[in-house]
């Protein structure tokens, strides 16, 4: 059945030992481990490469600062998923008004846009170094792995994941090796651990760097994963997460700053000091890798490009599903958007490829890392002003140094993207042309917007009182009038906590009567519930639970043998299921009333459960 609500209050939970030890601990360990894969994406490459060619070591504070940011940013993620229940999009829905929400929606769908981006261009060219297929055609075959994905997804993605991130952690092996083989100079090394100053091109790249490794659609992704545990909703039971959770997320991030550090640090070695510094990226390591280790390296590193690619498909396809569900309260079958997603990072890839050629993609890479960055502030402010709040947070919300550290994270992001902005339409100023007219009256405009955006929802908290949250479903289900009839059958029946509820349930009882039972069935159709399936209990799948519970003793104080069974994941598939293990002999259902687009925007539960059920359907309009 179709659910237009946002993804639920995200308390997720699987069930935790009671014992104390290392296998409570572990039991905590898996979500920063799915969010760091976008930490060592074909982006990160590109940027690492690209300014250790270009600078050399003076870079490394960059890196490391940036994982610093990362970890900080990704431990309040997740701190305001575990205490809130709520993730990034939907706290920001329930906080700001209509009229914020949406520039911000956009900005965050401009993001993972933008990070699906450099997912296109890295397989293309990682397909291209495999088997050297032209990359317009890699690019255009990167549309057809929405559709793998999802079916792995659905079969299974954590074997696929597990894959893929063995992937990556064997070429960040690899590049450690070649790390050593090169011979950097130790001393370099450590020097660019010092800050130093930013020319224009060191900028540009520097918030390439931040942008690939503070991504903002991973501060959306975590604040829903990270509740995947069950744990006490006391204060001693947050606390318990929050620490094991931060944990997790140093550990799995220090490995992709280990990783992101040895091809920045194999670049400098290998080009910038040899006075390569216009080296082109991701294709110049893959020769670089046959150099060093023979014919099996270059595929390695491509297979591991590929693979690295998709493991940050999985996650961006979910990371859009959350922000669009959180944000509009709006929900669509994840293929579709997945695939929209998709063909909006494809239509600029090609065009580049068309009208620059080929090598002009390296530059696309970084570039798309650059929009990220410029992203951040936007993502990253509203996070602060959440985790501060101790209204909401109460005792864990977070403690002043904790709010001087990150707002000074923040103020470095919006600095260092004010300077860039401002700098970039200085130089578009100056080159007189033609394009003049469009930075004035179109770019400037647009940066003035954003950046009064960026002033309202950084001042606004300290000077009113944001709305109240609001409760991701009202207490109070629907009335029920219950008309009896005798009929002795087991009726399932499928429930959505609409008005059209009542209808259908009265349908039923006239076709089944005291005599029958009842199955009241809803499906659970988070993000969430479609990754972890019957793994999922968070506040959506709570919030289901205890609705349906209430219809079922609704029915069973009126007289009827009544039981509420909740399935999770996709409608079409749960519901036959469910039908078929209740021993059912009639399902009723409520219609969607929606068809033609919608049907192929919102999917047409009814249909697809009528072919697969073997029992009569009657559908209540």
């Amino acid at each position: 059945m179709h659910d237009t609500r946002s993804l639920g209050d995200a308390h997720s939970s699987v069930a935790l030992p009671k014992a104390k030890g290392w296998k409570r601990i572990l039991a905590f360990l898996g979500p920063a481990y799915l969010v760091s894969v976008g930490y060592m994406d074909p982006g990160n490459w590109a940027t690492d490469i690209a300014g250790g060619s270009a600078f050399g070591y003076q870079l490394i504070w960059v890196l490391l600062m940036s994982n610093l940011m990362a970890l900080l940013l990704q431990s309040l993620s997740a701190r305001l998923g575990i205490v809130r229940g709520l993730d990034l999009a939907q706290a920001s829905r329930h906080t700001y008004p209509g009229i914020v929400n949406i520039p911000l929606y956009v900005l965050a769908e401009v993001a993972i846009a933008a990070m699906d981006l450099a997912e296109v261009i890295g397989m293309a060219i990682g397909l291209h170094l495999l088997t050297g297929l032209p990359v317009i055609w890699g690019v255009l075959i990167s549309a057809l792995d929405t559709l793998l994905v999802l079916l792995l997804l659905n079969k299974g993605v954590r074997i696929m994941e597990a894959f893929i991130v063995a992937l990556v952690s064997l070429i960040g092996g690899a590049f450690l090796l070649e790390m050593f083989i090169v011979k950097p100079d130790i001393a370099e090394v450590a020097s660019g651990l010092i800050p130093s100053t930013l020319n224009d091109k060191a900028l540009y790249i520097a918030i390439g760097i931040i942008g690939a490794t503070v991504m903002p659609h991973n501060l959306y992704l975590h604040s829903s994963l990270v509740q995947t545990r069950r744990f006490e909703r006391d204060e001693k039971g947050m606390r318990e997460a929050i620490r094991f959770n931060f944990f997790d997320t140093a550990f799995a991030l220090n490995l992709a700053f280990l990783v992101n550090a040895a091809i920045l640090i194999l670049a400098a070695a290998a080009f910038h000091t040899a006075g390569h510094f216009e080296v082109a990226e991701i294709d110049q390591a893959h020769e670089l890798l046959g150099e060093l280790f023979g014919n099996m390296a270059p595929a390695l590193f491509a297979i591991a490009l590929i693979g690295a690619g998709q493991s940050s498909t999985v996650t961006g396809t979910l990371a859009g599903q959350i922000v669009m569900e959180g944000y509009l309260n709006l929900r669509i079958r994840p293929w579709l958007r997945r695939l929209i997603t998709r063909l909006v990072a494809i239509v600029p890839a090609v065009i580049s490829i068309l009208y620059f050629g080929p090598e002009s993609l390296g530059e696309l890479l970084v570039f798309s890392q650059v929009v990220l960055s410029l992203q951040l502030g936007f993502a990253v402010i509203p996070l602060i002003h959440f985790t501060s709040d101790k209204v909401r947070m109460g005792k864990l919300a977070i403690k002043p140094l904790v709010q001087v550290l990150a707002w000074a994270v923040a103020l470095v992001i919006v600095v260092l993207n004010g300077k860039l902005v401002v700098d970039e339409i200085r130089g578009w100023l100056a080159a007189d042309g033609p394009h003049v007219a469009w930075v004035k009256y179109l770019a400037i405009p647009v940066a003035v917007l954003a950046a009064m955006l960026l002033l309202y929802i950084t001042v606004k908290p300290f000077f009113a009182r944001l709305r109240p949250a609001k409760r991701h479903i009202d207490a109070t289900t629907p009335e029920l009038r219950i008309q009896a009839r005798q009929a002795p059958k087991r009726v399932a029946v499928t429930v959505e906590f609409r008005p059209l509820d009542e209808r259908v349930l009265n349908t039923a009882i006239a076709q089944g009567g005291k005599e029958a039972g009842y199955v009241l069935i809803h499906i659970t159709e988070s993000a969430a519930a479609r990754y972890l399936g019957a793994l999922t209990t968070d506040r959506e799948a709570v919030d289901d639970a205890n609705n349906l519970e209430r219809y079922a003793e609704k029915l069973r104080a009126a007289g009827y043998h009544a039981q509420a069974v909740v399935g999770h994941g996709s409608p079409t598939v749960a519901i036959p299921r469910l039908v078929k293990a209740s021993g059912a002999d009639l399902l009723v259902m409520g219609s969607h009333g929606h068809r033609g687009l919608k049907d192929l925007l919102l999917g047409a539960t009814v249909d697809a459960v009528r072919h697969r059920v073997n029992v009569p359907v009657l559908v209540v309009k």
